[in-house]
């Protein structure tokens, strides 16, 4: 089966460099209002800092045979059931004759490594958990599995790449984790979550700040790679294409 992944690499670059722009105009933005976040939240705060990386997703979905299927971006649309909690709100959803064919969550990590890893750690597990608890007890009807996805863009600077240091008093952590940088944390929870079969396909990208300009980004791994994420989602775009017509 032919995959078209829609010359993701250049997308991938303008995303880079539309995430890094965006935030910076929502800095400015605050500053010349007077009303500032604190820390990076001036950067986040306006949202819209990941929409590059929803239109190559869209791009994606469109090239592999679901050009009519429905696919939702706004937020209003973008709703699950839970299980445990009433609705999950998602980043992008794709749906084609009353299934769930996609699920997409995106996030970012500027600045704050130490405060923010466990928070998108616990985020990510706590998602899928409750994705797949619905979709056992079918909330979502008779469907094949969906393809769910998680995408992580993280800055490159001294702080992520850096060794971390870790107390465990009572238990020494996983040989893994000792001395890992955040950007290494974030590699291996990708690895993990798609082990663990929480989700089909984990991406992780790290880009520095001066990819504004130049829309670079590094891999930590292939199986943590864009390559692979856009790979599996394009395959499972086309399997359903054809199961469904």
């Amino acid at each position: 089966m032919a995959l078209d992944l829609v010359d993701y690499e250049r997308k991938a670059g303008a995303a880079v460099k539309a995430f890094w722009l965006k935030r910076a105009a929502a800095e400015r933005k605050q500053r010349e209002s007077g009303k500032v976040d604190q820390g990076e939240r001036a950067g986040v705060t306006a949202g819209k800092n990941m929409d590059g990386f929803l239109a190559l997703m869209v791009d994606i979905v469109r090239a592999n045979g679901l050009a009519h299927a429905d696919i939702h971006r706004d937020r209003a649309m973008l709703t699950l059931p839970g299980y445990f909690r009433p609705t999950k709100l998602w980043d992008l959803l794709v749906v084609y004759r009353g299934e769930l064919v996609a699920a997409i969550e995106l996030k970012s990590q500027v600045g704050s490594f130490g405060n923010n890893f466990n928070n998108r750690t616990e985020e990510a597990i706590g998602t899928a958990h409750d994705l797949w608890t619905a979709y056992r007890e079918g909330a979502f009807g008779e469907q094949p599995r969906p393809f769910v996805g998680w995408l992580m863009l993280v800055e490159d600077a001294q702080g992520s790449r850096s060794a971390v240091k870790d107390s465990s008093r009572h238990f020494p952590v996983l040989a893994e984790f000792a001395g890992a940088s955040y950007l290494r944390r974030y590699d291996l929870l990708c690895q993990k979550l798609v082990r663990e079969q929480l989700y089909t396909a984990a991406a992780l990208i790290a880009a520095p700040r001066s990819a504004a300009e130049t829309g670079a980004y590094a891999e930590i791994s292939a199986l943590t790679g864009l390559r692979t994420f856009v790979s599996a989602l394009a395959g499972h775009v086309a399997v359903q294409a054809a199961r469904l017509g």
